[in-house]
């Protein structure tokens, strides 16, 4: 893979060698030596050429060559670095492991471990526009809140919610989360990263990262958050922790093992910055650990050839010259014009339509997170329909879903559903989406949180209706449904609510959902939620 410098098309060098050729054959053809030595003699004909044979002067001729020569160079592509190919993030798939263990309540980086690495992960979304990135959360067992996802307000709303104090158990049990992670990016098409954010390993994990690093196709990154020096102690409620005397307690980064993990296992490691160089190296690795894994033809090396094109923009100033702008201005306006779109007029000048599908201008905007406009130019109806999922638009993209074969559309069909609140609509999107693909994650997470949304809503009483939102009438349909389901048409329709507060407004808030699924999963009694009432 490193092959140093070279050149991405090196056939284009085949030009290099006419440059010289052709002013050799011009000199050879304007030298009146050459013409007039067949008729007189040679010891002659050096005393009658007439002429400043000595002083050079440059000649457009000279110019030709140099533009050939460097011409050629350019498009033979120079390079010896390697570049992401584009939309490379959204085929890298990632899982961030999170340590839950109180020792990430330390401040010895503010406010406090935890927050800072949280905080980084929001930075890593960023870099990632359009990436699939999902989190793990584990102190003696390990355990998803989100599967790989492109939804970054999804991914604040569990991220915002993550304490210490989620976990019942106590320890750094990283093997059972880096499996975890595995299987979850094992249902990916392409290879991932495993980011772990920990301030401490123990050493007993180590054998299940060298065998993983042997066996698995997923790369695996290290982040220690936290210092050497250390800091106090303080609990998930922000007091400070005090030992027997009443001391403060000092909690220190486990550098010593997490240096013996990077060392056997061969894991790069890495500390949090202050700035956002740490995440950029992350999604470096992620990129170049992508592009490894796949075919070598998928491999896209940076072109340092358009750095050429500024000498030949210098030569360029040279055939304004009196005498030479006269021979080649007919020749550079006839291939101006010929370049130029037949359809192209001052009323309808889209400069982007020469170069760029509606694809991939939607692409573009869809990148830069500019979803009106990415859906208005989408052509591919999948990716029309994420675009308005993305700008809020959920029953316009639920009716583009629906009509669309495969999991991912049935998927995306469900998360529609479900953020105009028709939760049994969203379940039977899922189960569907299921049925199409085994294993499928994030249809079983959503599965999940929908079968939890919808007790919750049986369990909630009806509230006594205004004259407001009473309705105007009821409506059975008796021949489709038998008249068993019934439609409202109401004096006043409530508008959905946006993404960012769809949590906040049901009666289970992200923390004490995580909670109950904690420990559902770990075979224990569901713990206080933090508002001190039992979970739902």
């Amino acid at each position: 893979m490193e092959q140093g410098f070279h050149f991405i098309r090196p056939l284009w060098l085949l030009l290099l060698p006419l440059g010289p050729l052709v002013l050799w054959w011009w000199q050879r053809r304007n030298d009146p030596l050459q013409r007039w030595k067949g008729m007189i003699a040679p010891h002659l004909l050096a005393h009658l050429v007439v002429g400043d044979s000595e002083h050079w002067r440059a000649r457009p001729i000279h110019l030709v060559c140099a533009v050939i020569v460097i011409g050629s160079i350019a498009c033979a592509g120079p390079t010896w670095e390697l570049e992401s190919p584009p939309f490379a993030e959204d085929r890298a798939p990632m899982m961030v492991a999170m340590d839950l263990s109180p020792a990430m309540n330390a401040i010895d980086v503010s406010p406090t471990r935890l927050e800072r690495a949280k905080q980084k992960v929001r930075d890593l979304m960023s870099l990632r526009v359009g990436g699939r990135t999902g989190l793990i959360v584990y102190t003696n067992t390990a355990h998803m809140v989100l599967p790989p996802t492109d939804d970054a307000a999804l991914m604040e709303m569990f991220l915002s919610a993550l304490s210490t104090d989620l976990l019942p158990g106590k320890g750094q049990n990283s093997a059972a989360a880096l499996a975890l992670a595995d299987r979850l990016l094992d249902a990916e098409s392409d290879p991932g990263t495993i980011v772990f954010f920990t301030s401490g390993f123990d050493d007993a994990q180590i054998p299940a990262f060298v065998a993983h690093h042997q066996r698995s196709r997923q790369q695996v990154l290290m982040l220690a958050v936290g210092t050497t020096k250390g800091g106090p102690l303080r609990t998930a409620s922000g007091a400070m922790q005090t030992g027997q005397d009443g001391a403060p307690i000092e909690a220190k980064l486990d550098d010593q093992a997490l240096q013996r993990l990077a060392s056997q296992a061969h894991i790069p490691l890495t500390s949090i910055t202050a700035g956002n160089a740490d995440m950029q190296w992350v999604q470096r690795e992620a990129l170049h650990h992508l592009q490894i894994m796949n075919d070598k033809s998928s491999v896209h090396w940076k072109e340092y050839g358009y750095f050429l094109c500024y000498p030949l923009v210098l030569l360029s100033v040279f055939w304004f010259r009196r005498g030479w702008v006269v021979r080649w201005v007919l020749v550079l306006g006839f291939v101006g014009v010929g370049a130029m779109p037949s359809t192209a007029s001052a009323a309808d000048w889209h400069v982007a339509d020469w170069f760029f599908t509606p694809d991939q201008q939607g692409r573009w905007y869809y990148e830069h997170r500019d979803f009106e406009q990415a859906a208005q130019h989408f052509q591919n109806p999948y990716w029309k329909g994420l675009a308005l999922y993305q700008h809020g638009r959920w029953e316009d993209a639920q009716k583009i879903f629906e009509t669309l074969p495969g999991a991912d559309a049935k998927l995306m069909s469900g998360n529609s559903y479900a953020h105009q609140f028709e939760y049994e609509e969203a379940k039977d999107a899922y189960n569907e989406a299921l049925r199409m693909r085994h294993p499928f994650p994030e249809a079983e997470a959503n599965l999940q949180l929908m079968t939890i949304l919808i007790k919750q809503r049986a369990d909630v009483p009806p509230e006594k209706q205004d004259e407001d939102t009473r309705p105007d009438q009821i409506k059975q349909d008796k021949e489709g449904k038998q008249g068993k389901d019934t439609s409202t048409v109401q004096g006043q329709r409530l508008m959905p609510l946006p993404a960012d507060v769809w949590m906040r407004n049901l009666s289970v808030s992200p923390a004490d959902f995580l909670r109950t699924k904690f420990s559902i999963e770990s075979g224990q009694p569901a713990a206080a939620s933090s508002n001190g009432g039992a979970p739902p």
